[in-house]
């Protein structure tokens, strides 16, 4: 399985109904099959979610958050992992709004390697 613990992530790409742009930056935890993490960036003033992670480490997800307009939105999102050749992670997510229009999307986080 796939160990999240401590790894950060930042967006790619998204469709154009959804709120996380390349200045938004996820921090990821897990314990056993239970992953959670924080985000904030861009349109994005504060968000978290909750995920269950499955053996080949996708990620079935609810998340939350507060964005510039202090609107509160909420979704679920299926995030499955590729491994890049530097190691690294490529999430691709599948979600949907769970309020405001109800709409879906797709987007692209990559892992972030800091720097020594």
């Amino acid at each position: 399985m796939i160990n999240y613990n401590n790894r950060v992530f930042k967006s790619v790409s998204n469709t154009s109904n959804g709120e996380v742009s390349s200045e938004t930056i996820f921090h990821y935890y897990q314990e056993n099959d239970i992953v959670w993490a924080t985000y904030k960036g861009g349109e994005i003033l504060f968000g978290n979610l909750i995920a269950k992670a499955d053996r080949q480490g996708c990620l079935h997800m609810r998340y939350q958050h507060i964005n510039i307009d202090n609107d509160f939105r909420t979704g679920e999102c299926v995030s499955k992992p590729e491994e890049l050749e530097d190691r690294r992670l490529r999430m691709h997510e599948t979600w949907q709004w769970t309020s405001g229009d109800y709409s879906k999307g797709t987007s692209i986080l990559e892992e972030i390697i800091a720097e020594a």
